[in-house]
């Protein structure tokens, strides 16, 4: 690669980086919290939190391949969901790195003062020295700092065999009884207190571009790494249970360690077990494993953290000055000393424990990130994203990653929630007050996402202009329909109706009192057309004489052509109690596919009740027009508003059924942010010229940079002739806060259509809760 980094790192060194990353206090400290928690079944919430971190892993790992460059969650998150959230994650997970790094160079105190307690006052200055130490062979040699990390855990890894082989003999039975017990009522506390034990599987992607065949080697290392050290944790943690005293403050003989501590201060629960089986040589032996455990933890933290700054300053996030590779040791040298400075900044000055827990709750936001990046670039459909390595079980692998971080990071409590959000608003206000003059782009999986969203619109919209389909509507009056109105719903409707060789139904909706005695159904009576809508010579004037489809069978004889075969207007009188549910059961026992109502603003707004109009949008089966009459003369302009996504093809179908009948030209209106990137101005104009060659009438695309799409959309539409818009939003939020699609009509002075199609836009679980509030 370009950048001067050498892939020194094999598959021994980069498992070994995974397993040291995760292998620190979660085996030396967290067994007695999540005791204390859930009792035995501790083993089983080390088990479950590993599982929970599985899908992060696999998503990480696949992102990994088709991404083999050093940034790790960072550079996932940003290719794939914009700068700000990459901003979010990549400033959160280098702190939190550096966070969890310092706590590990002070988190050996328990055992340290087992064997020498007047070493506890110089904790800090140790592990300063230490910092700077590391700090040093990841400056010199990345592939240095890979051998010496798999020396650690090697040595490591053999302590905490020897302690599961010599502890199996010793274990009591009655102790260990539930510890696969699911019922346990604090199971779902200590998963949350243990979950943090793993977070360093991740960390491995941060040093991507340093590792040889990363296709191969990255989901070997991570997903084994995963594996072995979740059955690594619960063994160690059965063994403990099993041959400890596990009375609170409970000291063992030699050393007075303790396994739960009667203060509620920080214990040495493994090296109690370790005097219990094997006396002093074991209590020592386990000292050294955990010194070297959690030295471990800080260096692969360092190593990992560093890379972060490097692969946000090749993006412009941060000045590009740590992006700088020493030609001589081929390491991001000023990334490294800015990680191993803050290090030795959060030893010398904080509360490294408390602002350590911050930083765990932040890395399960990351965690859900990383999901969420994956379901980006996968329904993004990206041509560039190729990984060599494919999750399974997708997306439910990863919508269970995302359900559980959330589960976890609640019961975690909220003050290490609101230590998170204070390191994602820092990093918010980093990418403001920086990046964001500074850039102009967005993530690819956003961009693809978008893309692929409008690419299957325009397909649905080809699609229903080819097909060969009727379409009958049903003009439903009421009382209050104005007489102005009523005229131009007939006129839409049979515009609509003529070119697809279907039939209007006008129907006059009466509503009448309760009948006890004589039955409560509706009462349809035929009758013969009203004045109002006697046409000379059997068709309006304003009707088309070139037809553009025929076909379609004939209907009752009481009917005025409305053009060609099978076009057809009917009327009725309809007597009801309940004026819209006599509409809805209309329309969908007589097969209709659209219903053409006035629009009432009152009632739309009526937060109680909604009145006919809202009851019948939440109910209709078929689509639903709503006309806003203000005069309908014919139209030179009909202008197409889009909502926050792709044009509906049924608002389509009916705008351009409308022009061709009066001979206008369609306006397609859509929106984008002011900050708006140029590649989402030409996706929409590429989507637009998409729409023109389907459509049968003249069209122009008009795009409005604005951040109120309200004002924007009235401003373009205020000279149209016609309004073509959607209804949106008609659950509670709709009514809480309102209809972006009520107020555009509001805001012009025009004749409104407001379209609501028949499927009601239901898209699927990841498309409504994931891909639609996040990738746009």
């Amino acid at each position: 690669m370009a950048s001067g980094l050498k892939r020194d790192l094999g598959l021994l060194s980069t498992s070994a980086l995974a397993i040291g990353a995760m292998v620190g206090s979660g085996i030396f400290i967290l067994p007695a919290v999540a005791y204390e928690d859930a009792g035995p079944a501790a083993v089983l919430a080390f088990g479950v939190a590993g599982l929970l971190v599985f899908p992060a892993a696999v998503s990480a790992a696949e992102m990994a391949t088709a991404m083999p460059e050093d940034g790790g969650a960072y550079l996932y998150v940003e290719r794939g969901m914009g700068p700000l959230l990459g901003t979010v994650a990549g400033i959160g997970t280098w702190l939190m790195l550096s966070l969890k790094s310092s706590l590990a160079l002070v988190g050996g105190v328990p055992y340290l003062v087992l064997v020498a307690p007047a070493l506890a006052e110089y904790v800090v200055l140790v592990a300063i020295a230490l910092a700077i130490f590391f700090t040093l062979v990841n400056a010199i040699s990345a592939k240095g700092s890979g051998s010496l990390q798999f020396l650690i855990v090697g040595v490591m890894l053999l302590v905490m065999a020897g302690f599961i082989v010599g502890g199996i003999p010793g274990i009591e039975a009655d102790q260990t009884r539930g510890a696969l017990d699911l019922s346990e009522g604090g199971l779902l506390a200590a998963i949350g207190a243990v979950f943090v034990s793993y977070a360093g599987v991740t960390k491995v992607t941060a040093v991507a571009e340093e590792v040889k065949d990363p296709g191969r080697n990255l989901p070997l290392a991570m997903i084994g790494s995963l594996a072995f050290v979740t059955v690594l944790y619960m063994g160690v943690v059965y063994i403990a249970i099993g041959v400890s005293d596990l009375s609170p403050g409970a000291a063992s003989p030699s050393f007075g360690a303790e396994f739960i501590s009667a203060d509620g201060g920080d214990t040495a629960p493994i090296a109690h077990a370790a005097d219990l089986l094997f006396g002093p040589v074991g209590v020592y032996a386990v000292i050294a494993a955990a010194l070297l455990a959690l030295a471990s933890t800080a260096n692969a933290g360092l190593l990992a953290a560093s890379r972060f700054p490097l692969a946000m300053a090749r993006d412009g996030l941060v000045p590009s000055r740590f992006e700088t590779v020493s030609g001589r040791f081929n390491t991001p040298v000023n990334a490294i000393a800015l990680t191993g400075g803050a290090m030795i900044l959060i030893v010398s000055v904080f509360d490294v424990g408390q602002v350590a827990r911050f930083g765990s709750a932040f890395q399960i936001l990351v965690f859900i990130l990383l999901n969420v990046a994956l379901i980006g670039f996968r329904e993004g459909a990206i041509e560039e994203y190729q990984p060599a390595f494919v999750s399974p079980l997708y997306p439910w692998l990863q919508l269970v990653g995302i359900v559980g971080g959330v589960v976890v990071l609640v019961e975690m409590g909220g003050v290490p929630f609101l230590g998170a959000m204070v390191i994602a608003g820092l990093s918010v206000v980093w990418y403001l007050a920086y990046a964001r003059p500074r850039i102009d782009r967005e993530g690819a999986a956003r961009a693809g996402a978008r893309e692929s969203a409008t690419d299957a619109a325009v397909e649905r919209t080809r699609e229903m202009f080819a097909e060969d389909r009727r379409y009958d509507v049903l003009v439903a009056l009421t009382g209050e329909t104005s007489e102005r109105a009523r005229m131009d719903m007939v006129r839409m409707a049979a515009d609509l109706s003529r070119l697809r060789t279907g039939s209007v139904m006008v129907a006059s909706f009466r509503t009448v009192p309760h009948r006890t005695f004589t039955g409560s159904g509706p009462r349809v009576r035929s009758r013969e057309l009203p004045d109002w809508l006697e046409f000379e010579e059997g068709r309006p004037s304003w009707l088309s004489d070139d037809a553009r489809t025929s076909g379609g069978t004939p209907v009752a004889d009481r009917t005025v052509p409305l053009a060609g075969p099978g076009g057809s207007l009917e009327y009725r009188e309809i007597e009801a109690e309940d004026a819209a549910e006599a509409i809805v059961e209309f329309a969908e026992f007589e097969g209709y596919d659209m219903i053409v109502l006035e629009r009432r603003g009152e009632e739309l707004h009526d937060r109680l009740t909604g009145g006919v109009t809202n009851r019948v949008l939440r109910n209709a089966t078929c689509g639903v027009l709503l006309v806003e009459d203000r005069g309908f003369d014919g139209a030179d302009e009909i202008a197409v508003a889009a909502s926050s996504g792709p044009y509906d093809p049924v608002k389509l179908l009916v705008a351009d059924a409308i022009a061709e009948e009066t001979g206008a030209e369609l306006s397609l209106l859509q929106t984008i942010p002011e900050d708006a990137p140029d590649s989402r101005r030409r996706a929409i104009e590429d989507y637009h010229a998409e729409l023109m060659r389907i459509l049968t009438v003249p069209a122009r695309s008009r795009i409005v940079e604005t951040d109120d799409r309200v004002a924007g959309l009235s401003r373009f539409a205020a000279t149209a002739d016609l309004l073509v818009t959607s209804t949106e939003s008609r659950g509670i939020r709709g009514a809480v806060f309102g209809r972006p699609g009520d107020s555009l009509v509001e805001s012009v002075d025009c004749t409104a259509v407001m379209v609501q199609p028949a499927e009601a836009q239901q898209p699927g679980l990841v498309q409504r809760y994931l891909l639609d509030p996040l990738f746009g």
